[in-house]
């Protein structure tokens, strides 16, 4: 029993911790799961289904969302974006994006899993949602929904504070489990402690941590 927990938590720890430190933006002090991640059975949990702010976990459905685009065709890592003003002006984590620069959708989803970048993310959604913010996040949500994730809203690709934004730690296991068993080709992205980001060299925001708990 001892051999699966230890399993589950290396699997499932980024979770756990992000909702214990931003658990206060509702009533409850903080959220937790803790979920076999290859059957999906839920081991322990406290306020699992409490709507709090995801924050940068947002990050995980706008590239979940960037690798369905791939995989269907519609786009490639090749593939050109030109990141607006809006996209450009987003507070940090930055990956320091210029109005009408072009950047290979590589880039992006490099600076977006391992630096948590805020420009690089909204610069994703608004490509695949033709400009759009508000339509991306719509298809955020319709997403959610289809995974299974019932109780979450997205209002924006990167997790910025935002009316409404919420999640649980319940819909977000859900959504980690989906992004390593659909698209196990990407996964290893979010254990790369630096990557090229084209314009410049970024770190994982979690290296720490990664080099601290075996298997993270």
């Amino acid at each position: 029993m001892y051999a699966l927990v230890g399993r589950v938590f290396r699997s499932f720890a980024m979770l756990i911790a992000f909702f214990a430190l931003t658990g206060t933006v509702q009533a409850a002090p903080f959220a937790a799961i803790v979920m076999d991640a290859r059957s999906g059975e839920t081991l322990w949990q406290k306020n699992a289904d409490t709507r709090l702010h995801p924050a940068s976990l947002t990050k995980m459905m706008t590239l979940y969302i960037a690798f369905q685009e791939i995989e269907a065709g519609r786009m490639s890592l090749d593939t050109t974006v030109t990141v607006s003003k809006h996209a450009a002006a987003q507070v940090p984590s930055r990956l320091g994006l210029k109005p009408g620069q072009k950047i290979a959708m590589r880039y992006l989803i490099r600076a977006a899993a391992i630096k948590s970048a805020n420009d690089a993310a909204m610069a994703i959604g608004e490509h695949i949602g033709k400009g759009s913010e508000a339509a991306f996040a719509k298809r955020m949500t319709k997403t959610a929904r289809a995974l299974g994730m019932k109780s979450t809203t997205f209002k924006n690709p990167n997790g910025l504070t935002a009316e409404g934004h919420l999640s649980t730690a319940r819909d977000m296991s859900v959504l980690g489990r989906h992004l390593f068993y659909d698209f196990p080709q990407y996964y290893g992205l979010f254990a790369r402690r630096t990557a090229d980001a084209g314009m410049a060299q970024v770190r994982n925001t979690n290296t720490r941590f990664l080099d601290a708990y075996e298997g993270a």
